[in-house]
């Protein structure tokens, strides 16, 4: 393989290693493929034009061309002159999709669906990248620059992946970036000549080190020094202190690590919860089963945020410690509220990531393998360098049950907790304060005010569900979501806890998941889409209670509404942790959609979508593509694969000719000759044409280390060209196509493997196709410059 061809791999290789940390970003990620075959095209068309050669910005030019023509086929092919070449409408539908794609990238958390503009984004920026590789690399010949458009790239998929990028993806951009570099070195090493040192591959006298053999000194130099970066590089960080922070959607840990200390630091989950209630399809990301006998209420919190100060809802900085074996009986809760002890296990799906573990509130016992740590103010566990993927766990919660008359009755809240969560920013509008107390407006309790809040924002106050609506949390988010009635549950329950806390109820918002949609064998599964936030009201004797204010979304707890037989638990029904409790890949249909989302009318069309698009457009659908843009990309790439096919199809047709029958006696020798000569060129004896036949026989079987019977065969030929060339009355000269045949064979047994190979897909003799097109093209400016003369000089003549 030439230095060249070498440098190309290595540039594709090293853009698609880049590339892959893009891989996390969008799930499914079929795009890769397509982004993998443009990437080959353009590799495969600079190798054809660098080879004619073509000057370096043409080379560019034609691969950028080839890149737009995939793309328009790919993406635009409808719009497109004979659904291949790129009009206005198509530069139009680009712009379309581009455009989709930045608001696609605005609105779903990662990872995100591959919907079309997305996949736009990400060939497209693929391509662009490794167009600038290989133009540095290849076309230009500097290696070193082209690391600047692979560091860019691996930089976007680690910002937009928040870090989760990973060591791994770092470690295959950094290897395909050295790769790319000791590709480079070598090839300007074999330049300066053959690299003797070590032992020869062959025996052959000649044969360097370099060639096929043990790889010599500054190769394996070279290596070392990258493989001691590399190392360098990922152990050096495990040393440094880190300085990520925020738990919820990778926003960082931020929690102490070891003994009993540490701060769990504030988090802001708002764009997290929206992007995953915006998610086009379900997904599982934990299944359970429970002893209780209604799940209905089986909500599963995550984390609570105590902490208002006017721009958002935020979690305290707030002191974490080991997980106890017993959890601490709840803060305010008396005993003689009913809360009968319930049993759940819990099995996260591998692909959920989350470092706050979702459990029933309040949680009596946790039973967990791995580093997790306990904050004692919002009872929850949050992870030490621990995530729920693919975890197992059992929680024993109790279910709370006050009554209505229990709460109504409830003592004054300690001072220290309601100074602290009753507090409001000084920025807080007045009328969020007058519209709590006209909503409140004859309440005799704070429970018959938290109800009367409850109930104006889910039933009586004309507010609608809507997810597409701004999820700001400032004081005027909330004055606007008053007055326009929209929003979606963190709009809900911020309000409603700003209200509560306006009113002097202390008031904390809890996100998590709503309890999931029953399974058939008895399993509770909860997707994606079940997020949810919902506010905690504080109240002496029972503690923190749930209340339900969003319309269509969970349900109002018993004790908020007429009493009903409450679902207390059978101790009978104790909950199995058999493996039909494992996460399945995809929820079906009716299990995926929840009865609240049901009620909502948000089921029916993508469920729709999903039955129509994922099995009728076969693999075709499954990258992505409609069924024509998969066929113009497979005639694409059979195409592609035809060219690097057509200089060995052509050297056959012209050996078959010129050791063929056919011609003169004088004819055929120098025929024969010709075809000799180009095989050894080929096989990297270069021509000499101011030698004479014998003694370029003669160097032919020195450099081409030709056996004896073809040495023989080649003076042979040799001494009968000089006889057609020379002599009077030459003799037919007999036998030659067999010994031509020789001296083939001798050549080919002769070279490596690499260089037989080249020979017979990138022959050097093919370049005879370009000095015969190049001659053609003088032949026809002269015999055009000749018949156009006579006319230019009657027009110089008569310019009238």
């Amino acid at each position: 393989m030439s230095g060249r061809a070498r440098l190309t791999l290595a540039a594709f290789g090293a853009t698609l290693t880049a590339s892959a940390a893009l891989l996390p970003l969008v799930k499914p990620a079929t795009w890769i493929f397509t982004a993998a075959i443009l990437l080959g095209l353009q590799s495969a068309v600079g190798t054809v034009t660098r080879r004619v050669p073509l000057a370096r910005p043409l080379t560019i030019a034609a691969q950028a061309a080839v890149t737009l023509l995939v793309l328009t086929v790919v993406f635009a092919h409808e719009q497109a002159i004979l659904f291949v070449l790129p009009g206005p409408d198509v530069f139009t539908a680009f712009g379309a999709l581009f455009e989709a794609g930045v608001d696609d990238v605005g609105t779903y958390a990662i990872p995100a669906p591959n919907t079309p503009g997305i996949r736009l984004l990400l060939v497209t920026g693929v391509a662009v990248i490794g167009l600038l590789v290989d133009a540095l690399a290849v076309t230009f010949r500097n290696a070193a620059p082209a690391g600047l458009p692979l560091l860019a790239l691996y930089s976007v998929a680690a910002g937009l992946s928040g870090g989760g990028a990973g060591g791994l993806f770092f470690l295959l951009a950094a290897a395909g970036y050295l790769l790319l570099l000791l590709a480079e070195g070598r090839e300007r090493l074999s330049q300066w000549g053959r690299v003797f040192g070590g032992a020869q591959r062959s025996g052959r006298p000649g044969s360097a080190a370099g060639e096929g053999g043990p790889a010599f000194a500054p190769v394996r130099t070279g290596r070392r020094i990258g493989a001691v970066a590399l190392g360098i590089a990922l152990v050096v960080p495990l040393a440094l202190p880190g300085l990520d922070g925020g738990f919820l959607g990778g926003s960082g840990d931020g929690e102490g690590s070891g003994g009993e200390g540490g701060t769990i630091s504030a988090v802001n989950p708002l764009v997290s919860l929206q992007n995953d209630l915006r998610q086009p399809k379900d997904r599982e990301v934990l299944r359970y089963r429970t002893n209780a006998v209604n799940t209905g209420d089986l909500y599963l919190r995550l984390v609570a945020l105590d902490q208002f100060d006017g721009t958002a809802w935020k979690s305290s900085v707030r002191p974490i410690q080991d997980v106890p074996e017993d959890l601490p009986w709840p803060d305010g809760l008396a005993q003689d509220v009913r809360a009968p002890q319930v049993t759940t296990n819990f099995v996260a799906s591998p692909t959920y990531n989350q470092k706050w573990l979702p459990m029933p509130y309040p949680a009596a016992k946790v039973s967990i393998g791995g580093n997790w740590r306990y904050e004692p103010a919002g009872r929850m566990l949050v992870g030490d360098g621990q995530d729920t993927r693919g975890a197992r766990y059992t929680v024993t919660s109790l279910d709370v049950r006050p009554t209505g008359e229990q709460l109504a009755a409830a003592p004054a809240a300690p001072d220290t907790l309601r100074r602290e969560y009753t507090r409001v920013p000084a920025t807080l509008p007045a009328e969020v304060r007058t519209t709590a107390l006209d909503v409140t407006r004859g309440a005799r309790n704070d429970y018959e005010r938290a109800v009367k809040l409850q109930e104006w924002f889910a039933e009586d106050g004309g507010f609608a569900y809507q997810v597409n609506v701004d999820s700001g949390t400032g004081v005027q988010a909330i004055t606007r979501f008053l007055k326009d009635k929209r929003g979606f549950c963190v709009h809900f329950s911020f309000s409603m806890a700003a209200m509560a806390r306006s009113l002097g109820i202390p008031a904390r918002v809890a996100v998590g998941f709503m309890p999931g949609t029953p399974q058939s064998d008895g399993s509770v599964s909860v997707g994606i889409r079940d997020a949810h936030a919902w506010p905690e009201l504080y109240f002496e004797g029972a503690g923190w209670t749930r209340f339900e204010p969003t319309p269509s979304r969970g349900t109002a707890p018993d004790y908020t509404r007429e009493q009903s037989a409450g679902g207390a638990a059978t101790p009978s029904a104790q909950p199995s942790t058999s493996a039909s409790a494992q996460p399945s890949a995809v929820p079906s249909a009716s299990e995926s959609c929840p009865p609240q989302q049901r009620r909502l009318g948000e089921c029916g069309q993508d469920q729709a979508a999903a039955g129509g698009s994922e099995d009728d457009g076969g693999w075709f659908a499954w990258l992505g593509l409609t069924w024509f843009a998969g066929l113009a990309l497979i005639l694409g790439i059979l195409l592609v694969l035809c060219v690097p096919l057509l200089p060995l199809l052509w050297r056959t047709r012209v050996r078959a000719r010129r050791l063929g029958p056919a011609g003169d006696p004088v004819g055929r020798v120098l025929a024969v000759w010709e075809e000799i000569n180009d095989t050894a060129w080929d096989h990297g004896v270069a021509r000499d044409e101011s030698q004479t036949p014998r003694r370029t026989a003669a160097r032919m079987v020195r450099l081409g280390e030709l056996p004896p019977d073809a040495a023989d065969a080649v003076h042979r030929v040799a001494r009968a060209v000089e006889e057609a060339l020379y002599a009077p009355r030459p003799r037919p000269a007999t036998g030659l196509t067999e010994q031509a045949h020789v001296i083939i064979r001798g050549f080919q047994a002769s070279a490596s493997r690499g260089r037989r190979l080249r020979a017979l897909l990138l022959p050097r003799s093919a370049a005879r196709v370009v000095w015969a097109a190049h001659d053609g093209w003088s032949a026809a400016r002269a015999q055009a410059r000749t018949r156009t003369a006579p006319l230019v000089r009657a027009l110089t003549r008569n310019p009238s």
